[in-house]
């Protein structure tokens, strides 16, 4: 079988196949993952979209950008070592495989379990609140896996049991998978796996509920009732999505026949449910709730930092006038130099051309 036959993924009821290979390109010899590419794509526009939303949430850019950034280095992290715990038996012979990022197996729940500590110390010593950039953090996570979860496409990976729905889809690499663990999907699951039939796109769905999810809660910013709603909110639905969604793979980690992402995901919606009805009583026993954006320490510190960015900017004002002046002051210099030459040069033919005429007129007399 050749190497674009190997790859070749297809959805047998649409009639659509194509090559999608895990390797996006080499340089120096060092493969460059699609994976990686994916998940470090969601990662950047995260980054962006959280950093224009700072004012939202009445925090300071300066200081909260280091807590959602190194958020989610504590979730790329976290979640790579949350992967490797549930599944020490495929690393403990070759330890250096803990560090193939590139070749996928990152579990969100230890990603949020990383962002949430690496957040919360970064935060803690750059005096930044919690629960607004949490908000921040949740619509973060969803950008970045509604990229990510592609990457799971180009490995061939994060696929469910057998499907005779349109978009149903196979690759020579998924059955080869799904015949070397069918017996072992039986046994934890209680599934069986046909090889040779389409399989759940799961990758796919959880894109799309993480987009849809993303849109949502992005309209609903403004109307948020409480900081760190936006966040409690991603949490439930995400995990609502995922208690589905995880009940279609065949590549789930187990403990016994439990499959772990669904007993956290279950538990992830009932506590996110329980903290979001929780707030609303207490503020409709206590009031009126005032956002940290509304509150006069953050207005003080936003208009604090507004005064160093126009400061700064006047200073880069100034320096480019002084500049431009003394640009302009050695160009004036150069451009006389330039005229008293050609004035000298042109009195240099005036005196030549009066010799001349002189000289003739007094041949002519003679």
């Amino acid at each position: 079988m050749s190497n674009s036959e190997w790859n070749t993924i297809s959805f047998p009821a649409l009639n659509i196949e194509f090559p999608v290979y895990s390797t996006a390109f080499t340089i120096f010899g060092v493969q460059i993952k699609w994976y990686g590419i994916m998940i470090g794509l969601g990662l950047l526009l995260a980054v962006i979209y959280c950093f224009r939303k700072m004012k939202d949430v009445g925090l300071d850019s300066d200081r909260a950008t280091d807590a959602v950034f190194f958020g989610f280095i504590g979730a790329i992290i976290g979640a790579r070592l949350y992967y490797v715990f549930m599944s020490w038996d495929n690393y403990k012979d070759n330890l250096s495989e803990i560090f193939a990022l590139r070749d996928g197996g990152l579990a969100i729940y230890g990603g949020i379990i990383g962002a949430l500590l690496f957040g919360l110390i970064t935060a803690k010593i750059r005096k930044v609140k919690l629960l607004p950039i949490l908000d921040l953090t949740g619509m973060g996570f969803l950008i970045g896996q509604t990229l990510g979860r592609w990457g799971n496409f180009f490995n061939h990976e994060c696929f469910g049991s057998n499907t005779d729905l349109p978009w149903g889809m196979t690759s020579p690499r998924i059955q080869s998978a799904l015949s070397a663990n069918a017996s072992a999907i039986y046994s934890s699951t209680g599934v069986t796996v046909d090889p040779t039939q389409p399989v759940h796109p799961c990758f796919l769905y959880e894109s799309l509920w993480c987009l849809i999810g993303f849109l949502i809660l992005h309209f609903y910013f403004k109307h948020r009732k409480f900081d760190g709603e936006i966040f409690f909110m991603y949490v439930g639905w995400y995990g609502l999505g995922r208690f589905f969604i995880e009940g279609l793979r065949t590549d789930s980690l187990m403990v016994g026949h439990l499959r772990i992402s669904q007993l956290v995901a279950a538990l992830s919606v009932v506590a996110a449910i329980a903290v979001i009805v929780a707030m609303r009583m207490k503020i409709r026993t206590d009031g009126e709730y005032t956002l940290y954006k509304d509150t006069e320490e953050s207005k003080a510190l936003l208009a604090e930092t507004e005064k160093k960015y126009e400061e700064a900017e006047q200073k880069r004002k100034e320096k480019k006038e002084r500049r431009s002046k003394t640009d302009s002051e050695v160009l004036d210099d150069k451009d006389k130099l330039v005229d008293d030459t050609d004035k000298d040069e042109t009195d240099s033919l005036k005196e030549d051309s009066a010799a001349a005429e002189e000289e003739n007129n007094n041949g002519e007399n003679n």
